[in-house]
């Protein structure tokens, strides 16, 4: 038995914050501590209580005055798309065309596929992610890539081959019996292995063809406890020629539908641009919509109706993602800073303490994974992210000012990138540090 206590200030959340006032929503120890015990967490709280339980011989990492929160979730990125972020002047289309997909052909190769996903899950502990939810390349092989890097180091990630049958170069498509094949031979070798889980993953309607998301969703039939993810209503044009390649479907989300590819398990990228009807199925079915900032402003797509799927009768279940390589941040602290932005410029004001509960407890929640990831909870898995509110001279600066826990969050959102992370837990072992 490994005994590790891990000493600091702790936050952490047991449901979403209504308003800043709902202390009731979340646990703060200002003299905290997380016991770990073979990477699971046993016990968390007070540091005098937690240090009573540890077991002589115990290591104890003293990260004062530091604050500690469960590791950050990724509800939704592209790992082979490390090397085009940053890609300048196209909106959704063109880019997908121009950068994204000559990109992808490169991971027909294993070893360039293992060097990227290595680079991508080292670039995620940087910036204190230890969860994400990430499609690969249409290539068997890029998904082995990512699921053998995050398996060596203990990683709970989420992760599917994109199947991806027409409107894509020659080299980067399937066909709907090959990704159907290939897919249930990656979902036997690696889902439920170490902390794998296996997402089918049709890109997006306008790359599938309706017998290809046939496939995907008899997938869905015969492994009902996966993850779905795929993209809906990002842009303008993807919009129209969705509804010219499925001139049946009552609108874009009406495609999935068909198809059984929605439901509580079912992540679906962006959803800017969604109809009542469309937000009253993803309602219905419990699926999620994500929130993609960073790259919704950088692609020009639109600004995602925060508080409009929030305050509906029938309210939609929402994550929260980077998208790189469309988004321009590996950080989840700057994809806050800009989610902010974008419910500002909607009327709106996100607190600084939902914030972080979007990107702890709420993905886990999202994610259907808040039993194991999120939380600081005894019996959860030992993911934790250590946070210095004054790590640049800046932030250092601004925080002289700063009065109480909220506006100290609030910092480390708006001023905060991967120098604010000083240490990244994955299942109890420190990994940031070792980069």
């Amino acid at each position: 038995m490994v005994q590790t206590l891990i000493r600091g200030r702790l936050l952490t959340f047991h449901a979403e914050p209504k308003s800043m006032e709902d202390h009731g929503a979340y646990s703060y120890e200002e003299d905290g501590a997380v016991l770990i015990e073979d990477g699971v967490i046993a016990a968390s709280g007070g540091f005098a209580d937690v240090s009573a339980r540890a077991a002589p011989g115990h290591e104890t990492v003293d990260h004062r005055p530091h604050l500690i929160l469960p590791g950050f979730i990724d509800a939704h990125a592209h790992f082979p798309q490390m090397q085009m972020i940053a890609s300048y002047g196209a909106e959704l289309l063109d880019w997908l065309n121009d950068y994204t997909f000559p990109e992808e052909t490169e991971f027909r190769d294993l070893q360039h596929g293992r060097r990227i996903a290595r680079l991508f899950l080292n670039e995620l502990l940087r910036n204190g992610t230890t969860t994400v939810a990430a499609y690969c390349s249409v290539h068997k092989e890029s998904a082995e890539a990512f699921f053998a890097e995050a398996l060596g180091r203990r990683m709970c990630v989420v992760g599917g081959k994109v199947m991806m049958d027409r409107n894509a170069p020659e080299g980067l498509t399937d066909t709907p019996q090959s990704s159907y094949d290939d897919t249930k031979a990656l979902i036997a070798d690696w889902h439920g292995k170490g902390r794998l889980h296996y997402a089918v993953t049709p890109r997006f309607a306008i790359t599938s063809s309706p017998e290809q998301l046939e496939m995907a969703g008899a997938l869905m039939r015969e492994f009902p406890d996966l993850h779905m993810q795929t993209h809906l209503s990002e842009n303008h044009d993807e919009i129209a020629f969705t509804g010219e390649l499925y001139p049946d479907a009552p609108d874009y989300t009406g495609i999935y539908e068909r198809y059984g590819l929605l439901g509580p398990k079912a992540l679906l990228g962006h959803c800017i641009h969604l109809s009542e009807r469309e937000a009253d199925a993803l309602a219905d079915t419990g699926s999620v919509a994500v929130f993609c900032p960073t790259s919704n402003l950088f692609l020009g797509s639109g600004l995602f109706d925060y508080q409009r799927y929030r305050k509906r009768t029938k309210s939609l279940r929402i994550a929260t993602a980077t998208d790189v390589g469309g988004g321009t941040s590996y950080s989840m602290l700057k994809t806050m800073d800009e989610g902010y932005k974008v419910i500002a410029l909607n009327g709106e004001k996100l607190n600084p303490f939902a914030s972080f509960w979007h990107i702890t407890r709420g993905n886990a929640e999202a994610l259907s994974l808040s039993d194991r990831i999120g939380t600081l909870d005894a019996g959860t898995d030992a993911d934790l992210v250590v946070l210095d509110a004054r790590a640049t001279p800046a932030m250092a600066l601004r925080m002289e000012r700063a009065k109480g826990l909220a506006e100290e969050l609030f910092v480390l959102q708006t001023l905060g990138d991967d120098r604010a992370v000083v240490e990244t837990y994955v299942a109890g072992e420190a990994l940031k540090s070792e980069l």
